[in-house]
């Protein structure tokens, strides 16, 4: 039993598949980080964040990471050389040149300005981390990267990767999505309670992009949502059960069979992606939405991924085709 284990679990980590999920999590990842850099430190708010009172901040800061301690400590030169310089390496991530070394000088400016403050970010502060050492880890500039033009003339390539590093980024989704289901166990959320928890957060300004006032009266809307929210969240592990289900697929059984048919993963995909979206426009959450879907993106196989631009491609022969 436990020799099948670990055959089976080496066969997992074995598996190769070309690299265009992978890529498409690096290049969100690269331009999310970059673009959250830039749009902190930019109009200024950094200086209050990652800065010393002694030079303008808001309070007094530690040392940070011995990367920051290196260089002087928490003043407007360092924090604006790690903002610059990551950003820079960010683009490059996102380019796919040299993406591991940039990836991992990227985390190491991302976490020297972050660990100056922990009030001053959010949950994506570690989303974005954890994505940084997952493409240190992963080769994804194999295809869709700079590298892959250089190397082959080509912008991209049916090169063979390693696929474990994609498992790793849908376990994190499943890890986030069910452990903040797990955390919400108030009346305001749960069922049977008040169901109001939306409903209060959308009327808080330090959230609120506008004036939410105008939901009074639809209420009773965002009690709807604030439960079918919940049971998203903590439907996450399912997500382990429908890629069973389709590695399983051959087997018989009414349950597997209609995770395969329904596509669940795209099912809990698209509420998610709403959801997000949905957020996004309603409150400032920085770059939580967008990092969160960038690890949506290995939710796909890379054969599914190039199946439906494929099918895009075609439709939009047609279309013009049609128009012409």
């Amino acid at each position: 039993m436990i020799g099948r284990c670990w055959r089976g679990w080496l066969a997992l980590l074995d598996r190769k598949e070309t690299g265009e999920a992978q890529a498409i999590f690096r290049i969100v990842v690269g331009l999310v980080t970059a673009w959250a850099l830039l749009s902190t430190w930019w109009p200024g708010h950094a200086a209050l964040l990652w800065v010393d009172a002694a030079h303008g901040g808001y309070r007094k800061r530690g040392g940070g990471t011995p990367l920051g301690k290196l260089r002087g400590g928490p003043t407007p030169a360092v924090g604006g050389g790690l903002c610059w310089a990551g950003a820079g390496m960010a683009l490059m991530v996102a380019a796919g040149i040299w993406h591991r070394v940039a990836a991992f000088a990227t985390l190491q400016c991302w976490i020297g300005l972050t660990w100056l403050n922990g009030h001053g970010g959010g949950s994506y502060d570690e989303l974005i981390t954890n994505a940084l050492w997952l493409l240190v880890l992963a080769n994804a500039s194999g295809t869709l990267s700079l590298s892959a033009r250089l190397r082959s003339g080509s912008w991209t390539s049916g090169r063979l990767i390693s696929a474990w590093p994609r498992y790793l980024a849908i376990g994190q989704l499943v890890v986030v999505y069910g452990t903040t289901g797990l955390q919400k166990l108030s009346a305001h959320w749960l069922p049977g309670g008040e169901l109001s928890a939306l409903y209060y957060i959308l009327q808080q300004p330090s959230w609120q992009r506008i004036d939410m006032s105008w939901l009074a009266p639809l209420y009773p809307l965002t009690q709807l949502a604030t439960f079918t929210t919940w049971c998203w969240e903590m439907s996450a592990p399912l997500l382990i059960f429908a890629f069973w289900c389709r590695h399983t697929r051959e087997r018989p059984g009414r349950l597997r069979g209609w995770m395969n048919a329904h596509d669940f993963r795209t099912l809990y995909a698209g509420f998610g992606i709403a959801m997000h979206l949905g957020i996004w426009a309603a409150m400032d959450v920085g770059p939580f939405t967008w990092i969160s879907l960038a690890y949506c993106a290995c939710l796909w196989h890379p054969d599914e991924w190039t199946h439906g631009w494929r099918r895009l491609q075609r439709r939009g022969k047609t279309t013009v085709s049609d128009s012409t």
